[in-house]
């Protein structure tokens, strides 16, 4: 039987935010697009390359828009001198591109974040011509977590393209299917090294949905509140002479056309807060949660497998919704790629993340047993990798590229966006979904489909940098064994036992192939949860639902 978008993707009255001009294009209540055609693009390199040649590309008259959680001016998109961040943004906006962005205006440093790189990447553009603004009106603790660049070329709409996922323009981003690291890092914790491995997605979008994610950052932009209202931040503006005032846009163009056979639905969803205090969004009074509406609704319908690769999956909040589903459909099968370790290693961030996961993934195992299994990636020197990719892909048909992670914070506190896409062309699943699953389960089983440079670099096949001729057929034969969901759960153990029996075995004889282990799961004392477990609830994993909501365990 045909897939049905309305029974898997949210309408307008489901996202229940009335504020929102995001849906206007789209016709009665669906709150999607169709005729898009849209690439995941697997790790920061891949991506970069692509971003770097698309900015080049631009002319007087065009414009570019981003939004970004973290940036470096210096970070090379390329490795060459000249694809710095700050340079390819800057020289686009002295060729007459509408270059504008907004960054988060991060908290400290010393608190592990960014505040002295996003304040560097926002003055240096600014300085060349740009408009690139810290936003800081998110609620308190909060973040901008949105990491979106909307290329919008005037006279070529078909040549429009947006992009949605986990990439931030910084540090540490620009690694490949080696996972080698970036050459440009930034500081984690011991264990993942000088260079820490990491691993990435970020979906490129072609078609009429390029117009949706413009209106995300349109509506951030228009937004009447000031920036910051901290008045030392204030004062430090006014003295540097840092700009706090958004300068008007200009009229939005109408949505590109479909792409020539686009056959994919996409919908946008998003998180803002509920602001508090007598804020609020214009756009989004008392916030918006269609991320953790859209998870909900397709993992209701979920029967078969929900693949994740995510940086968080450590919320009880969250993890209630997939026992619900665990419990009602007992065939369902639930594999998650996760980090090894926290990023950082100092024990007031390290052990209540530590807590917040051990009992999110408690709670799984307790509804699926058997049906359940966690891994974390290593690269093939045995360093640990970092998994910020915010992936699901469920039953081949619902699949999902963002900023958002598996947990309360991303569903109500901070701002999120992700990019949900069912593919028309699939029938009773996605040919999109179950390709973008196969593809990040080649690189980590060390399946090699297709001319590489090493073992296992499979994005070209994703980016359309390849050769056209490997297509779904050249990806199913390799992956046969994965295809089903039964065939993806035990290739996946398989590979992981066989990798962990080599290190139990003192790593005697040739290392087999895979990155997967099963992921380790730390002891954590009673005294330790005592104290962990208020600081991760309150700091960590924070509730950004209005009170009635909170009270009703609903979103």
């Amino acid at each position: 039987m045909d897939v049905q978008p309305r029974d898997w993707l949210l309408t307008k009255s489901e996202r229940d935010n009335g504020r929102t001009v995001l849906d206007a294009q789209h016709p009665d209540d669906e709150a999607w697009s169709s005729g898009n055609h849209v690439r995941p693009l697997v790790h920061g390199s891949t991506y970069f390359a692509e971003l770097r040649q698309r900015i080049e590309e631009t002319s007087e008259g065009d414009l570019i828009y981003f939004t970004d959680w973290r940036g470096d001016p210096d970070e090379r998109l390329t490795g060459e001198p000249g694809s710095e961040v700050e340079e390819l943004l800057g020289a686009a906006d002295r060729r007459g591109v509408d270059v504008r962005g907004l960054i988060w205006r991060s908290h400290w440093d010393k608190l592990s974040f960014s505040a002295e790189e996003n304040r560097q990447l926002g003055e240096q553009l600014q300085a060349q011509g740009a408009e690139v603004l810290l936003d800081m009106r998110v609620r308190t603790g909060g973040s901008h977590h949105q990491k979106l660049v909307v290329i919008r070329y005037r006279g070529r709409p078909e040549r429009d393209v947006a992009y949605v996922g986990g990439i931030d323009l910084c540090h540490s981003r620009r690694d490949d299917a080696r996972h080698l690291g970036d050459p440009q890092p930034q500081s984690m914790a011991a264990v993942y090294g000088e260079h820490p491995a990491w691993h990435d997605v970020q979906a490129a979008i072609s078609g009429p949905a390029v117009h949706d994610v413009e209106t995300v950052f349109r509506e951030r932009w228009l937004d009447p509140t000031p920036l910051s209202q901290n008045p030392l931040f204030w004062l430090h503006d006014k003295l540097q002479r840092v700009d706090r005032s958004p300068d008007p846009l200009p009229d939005q163009a109408p949505p590109p056309p479909p792409v020539p056979g686009g056959t994919h639905i996409v919908q946008l969803l998003r998180t803002y807060p509920n602001l508090r205090h007598g804020r609020d969004y214009p756009f989004a009074r008392g916030g918006e949660r269609s991320v953790a509406r859209g998870y909900s609704k397709a993992l209701a319908r979920a029967d078969q497998l929900v693949y994740i690769e995510d940086q968080y999956l450590w919320s009880t909040d969250i993890a209630t919704t997939f026992v619900e589903s665990l419990t009602t459909n007992r065939d369902l099968r639930v594999i998650a790629v996760l980090p090894h370790v926290p990023d950082q290693s100092t024990p007031l961030s390290r052990l209540p993340q530590e807590l917040g996961r051990l009992e999110a993934l408690a709670m799984l195992r307790k509804a699926g047993g058997d049906r359940v299994a966690f891994y974390g990636v290593e690269n093939h020197q045995g360093r640990p990798v970092y998994v910020h990719a915010k992936v699901c892909v469920m039953d081949d048909v619902w699949a999902t590229i963002g900023s958002d992670n598996f947990n309360r914070r991303s569903w109500t506190h901070d701002s999120e966006l992700s990019a949900v896409v069912i593919d028309e062309a699939g029938g009773d699943h996605s040919a999109y979904a179950r390709r973008l699953r196969l593809t990040l389960a080649a690189e980590h089983l060390d399946r090699k489909v297709g001319p590489a440079e090493f073992p296992g670099d499979i994005s070209k096949i994703e980016t359309g940098t390849g050769p056209e001729d490997l297509n779904d057929s050249t990806l199913l034969s390799v992956m046969a064994d994965c295809v089903s969901a039964e065939g993806m759960f035990h290739a996946f153990a398989e590979s992981a036992d066989r990798l962990q029996a080599w290190y139990d075995g003192g790593k005697r004889g040739e290392r087999p192939p895979g990155r997967l282990r099963p992921l380790d799961h730390p002891r954590l004392s009673r005294l330790t949860r005592l104290w962990a477990a208020p600081l991760y609830r309150a700091m960590l994993d924070p509730d950004g639902r209005p009170r009635a909501l909170r009270r009703r365990s609903a979103f």
